[in-house]
């Protein structure tokens, strides 16, 4: 995008406004090469901001010497998102990390580089409840869930990210000021750019600060986990669930390979003299009084409908149940060398014919593929397992994955839920619209960063990560996530 001479002019000024915030050695730019995706591309210089109005000064040297500029995080993308593919700077936000809870008007002002976890900890000794809760909220920001608008856990009954951010504070491509929004609970005053910040993966702009809605702490939770026939029945518990007046704050589902999978790994199983079938991990949450209430209608929807299930009546046995969920994912690590983890949406309805799909899918191609995830709002995590040093098994699985794809499409679907596009699923998102729709997309790029120097080469142009030799790391998430253990579910 730019020559030597250019970026050593840039970074000259860079040094003199920023000093020692200014990173070039090769072991901080080799940090920052790559995220969770583990595809590398080297930047050539890192740059850890102290204060908001360093990010102005970046971005306006940035843009007027049209270097490429990647905002970064906690680097726990799985798409790539947070990888500099073009050069040029890495911005690091980790350091804005002010936090500062609002009580009395229930909302939470904070940095973008403030870790989700910290944030809900905080609220709590309030009372208070921020619900958007993505499986990394250990370790990763509340700009990286903003990028992407992530989701998690909770979303079937709090909804996702954007739900919960009243206004965005930031800098445009060119380094000027703005704010989007505002700390109200209404705002019908122009355009609604706060809402295209969200998701947008730091390509139109970077935010500095975010004001937050926060609601009030449920008092009490219940959990519950239950094993069912086959997928209609278990994909069908949204709908039948509300028809019973219940909504439940968790309901997460695993298929029969996933559960087979587990168990094979585990030594044990999750309901003894039970095979595989598919299962549901449900959790209640409100007063104590609501819980109760809500666990008699559940209880008894469980006692008719599944082939058996557990309840959870304190911390340390909730615990143990949501162990079957977590121990899901680690347990296909074994299968293979690499996975495509996909995050695709469907209607409520079209769950089963999507798990439908993906039986047929693993019998063509003879791919491990496990299925589990969110199937309260149709969000199924789709992970595709294959060595990656095997060039024919690959190919298998990149076939299998653009079939997905489009079946995901074909349903009336998205390609991603909650973990954006970035570089992993650029191949396939132009098939999700039309050419009016890209068209004004490409159009709210052009305006908000004319030369093209945030995030390029995410969402817009095509890469294909299975072409990639990924880096052989294990990041800092990874160490602490235990791996399953023998007889633990």
């Amino acid at each position: 995008m730019n020559d030597c001479t250019d970026i050593a002019n840039a970074s000259s000024k860079l040094v003199e406004l920023l000093g020692n915030c200014v990173e070039f050695g090769e072991q901080a730019r080799e940090d920052a090469s790559y995220d969770g995706l583990k595809v590398s591309f080297l930047p050539d210089a890192v740059i850890r901001v102290k204060e908001a109005e360093q990010v102005g000064d970046v971005l306006r040297i940035a843009n007027e010497h049209a270097i490429p500029v990647t905002t970064r995080g906690a680097g726990s993308s799985l798409t790539g998102g947070a990888t500099p593919i073009a050069g040029g700077w890495v911005l690091d936000l980790s350091r804005l990390n002010h936090l500062d809870i609002d009580e009395s008007n229930q909302l939470a002002r904070c940095g973008p580089g403030v870790v989700v976890a910290d944030l809900q900890s905080l609220a709590a000794e309030s009372g208070l409840f921020y619900p958007p809760d993505p499986s990394s909220k250990k370790f990763c920001t509340i700009g990286g869930n903003i990028a992407c608008n992530a989701g998690g856990l909770r979303c079937v009954k709090y909804g996702v990210t954007r739900d919960y951010v009243l206004s965005l504070a930031g800098y445009l491509a060119s380094g000027e000021y703005v704010e989007w929004g505002r700390a109200t609970r209404k705002f019908a005053t122009g355009y609604n750019v706060r809402d295209l910040w969200i998701g947008s993966e730091g390509t139109l702009g970077v935010v500095t600060e975010a004001t937050l809605r926060l609601v009030d702490l449920p008092l009490s939770t219940r959990t519950f986990l239950g094993v069912f026939e086959n997928d209609e029945v278990a994909l069908s518990s949204p709908g039948k669930l509300r028809k019973l007046g219940l909504r439940p704050s968790i309901l997460e589902y695993l298929d029969r390979w996933t559960i087979d999978c587990l168990q094979k790994y585990v030594g044990t199983d999750v309901f003894p003299g039970i095979t595989p079938h598919p299962m549901l991990l449900i959790e209640l949450d409100g007063s104590e009084s609501q819980v109760d209430e809500q666990t008699k209608e559940l209880e008894g929807w469980l006692k008719t409908t599944a082939l058996a299930h557990r309840s959870a009546h304190s911390l340390e046995e909730a615990e143990k149940l949501w162990e079957v969920r977590r121990q899901g994912s680690s347990s296909m690590k074994k299968l293979a060398s690499t996975k495509l983890n996909e995050d695709v949406v469907v209607p409520l309805g079209k769950q089963v014919e999507l798990v439908g799909a993906v039986e047929r899918l693993r019998a063509v191609y003879g791919i491990k593929i496990g299925v589990f995830g969110h199937c309260g709002d149709g969000n199924l995590h789709v992970n595709l397992m294959y060595d990656e040093e095997n060039s024919e098994e690959t190919s298998r699985a990149v076939s299998a994955l653009k079939e997905l794809m489009s079946k995901v499409i074909e349903l009336g679907g998205a390609i991603s839920g909650e973990h954006g596009v970035g570089l992993a699923k650029t191949p396939f998102v132009r098939e999700q619209f039309n050419n009016a729709e890209w068209r004004a997309m490409l159009a709210i790029k052009e305006a908000l960063d004319p030369n093209k120097i945030l995030n390029p080469g995410k969402i817009f142009d095509v890469f294909h990560p299975w072409e990639q030799k990924k880096k052989s790391v294990t990041l800092s998430w990874e160490i602490e996530n235990k791996e399953p253990k023998p007889q633990e579910v």
